[in-house]
């Protein structure tokens, strides 16, 4: 069972080591979580980018490039179409962003020909490890969708439970968040986790356990639903919490982050593979243990 991020660490190493293509790989920071996932034996680099700033980056940071794979593409967008095309060619299995803005790598990934594209929406799957919870947290989404319509909840929510399957954890527990927990049609968030809820009660939504609307006490603490005369399976013993928008989303994540002490992986789903797309402000660790949480996946 997966209970901390270290353990995503040691589920990868169990597995046949990844082979990781970097776009635009002249990037410090993303360079310093390679490096170290190197170390870990989690995966095998391929750099794609500005060949020389790669090279300069690696000395100073003391990254052993013999072996590894160094493709000089000075342009940002030709860097990311190649290292997409590493993917579809099977020559790597994860893909990462480095010195390139989110949109143009989507825009590669997102190609109708040439990108990775498996039919749905994309969705950003964000794992959390706080000192006041129990077992890791999933948010999601709280960096890709903006406003997303019921059809691309169920997508997000599909992706999610995605995530957790391929790190081998069957039925893992959904809750809708809202600011309250009953339905109220003037609030869209209530309308649609209770539609989500039903879809999985009728099995139009598999492979998981939703209820909703929950608001976030309730979602984290059982004694918080007891209390207000809840009962659910999922309240107190949430794995995923899917959120209205992306505002919510991207608030609570960063809330974890810089005041409740946790530590995150994230990844895109929905492509073809895992996508490693790390923000400036994610710490270091964050970013090994985003390439570590792509790795785990099966």
């Amino acid at each position: 069972m997966v209970k901390k991020l270290n353990d995503l660490v040691i589920l990868a190493q169990s597995h046949t080591k990844k082979r990781l293509v970097v776009a635009a790989a002249a990037d410090r920071h993303v360079l310093e979580a390679v490096n170290q996932a190197v170390g870990m034996n989690l995966v095998t680099p391929i750099l794609i980018g500005k060949k020389t700033e790669i090279e300069t980056i690696a000395s100073e940071i003391k990254m052993n490039l013999t072996g590894v794979e160094l493709v000089d593409i000075p342009d940002l967008f030709q860097s990311a179409e190649l290292a997409v095309s590493y993917i579809r060619q099977s020559k790597a299995d994860i893909l990462m962003k480095g010195l390139i803005a989110t949109g143009s790598l989507l825009k590669a990934v997102l190609d109708k020909e040439k990108g990775l594209r498996k039919g749905g929406t994309l969705s950003h799957v964000a794992f959390f490890e706080s000192p006041y919870y129990h077992k890791l947290l999933c948010v999601t989404d709280a960096a890709m969708n903006v406003a997303p319509d019921l059809s691309e909840k169920i997508s997000i929510v599909e992706n999610a439970v995605d995530a957790f399957h391929k790190l081998g954890i069957t039925n893992p527990k959904v809750a809708i968040i809202a600011a309250v927990e009953v339905v109220n049609p003037k609030m869209e968030a209530t309308v649609h986790a209770a539609i989500l809820t039903q879809m999985n009660r009728r099995n139009q939504i598999t492979g998981c356990l939703v209820d909703g609307p929950l608001a976030l006490d309730n979602i984290v603490s059982k004694e918080a639903a007891e209390h207000k005369g809840i009962v659910s399976e999922v309240a107190g013993e949430a794995d995923i919490i899917v959120t209205p928008d992306i505002n919510v989303g991207n608030v609570l994540y960063k809330s974890l982050n810089f005041l409740g002490g946790a530590v995150a992986a994230a990844v895109i789903m929905g492509a073809q593979v895992p996508i490693v797309l790390t923000s400036r402000s994610d710490s270091e660790q964050s970013k090994l243990m985003s390439i570590a949480l792509a790795a785990a996946m099966e």
